[in-house]
């Protein structure tokens, strides 16, 4: 994973509370990691 992706990675985790390896490139915020709308603004 390049190191932009690893720091995007980061930041999903602190912001969201979720565990790193649920923040996979396939991923969707608020299917999958629980974010809600505000989040994806937030994000």
């Amino acid at each position: 994973m390049s190191d932009v992706a690893e720091r995007v990675k980061k930041i999903v985790v602190e912001h969201l509370g979720v565990e790193a390896a649920q923040v996979k490139e396939d991923a969707k915020f608020i299917d999958d990691l629980g974010a809600d709308s505000l989040d994806t603004v937030e994000l």
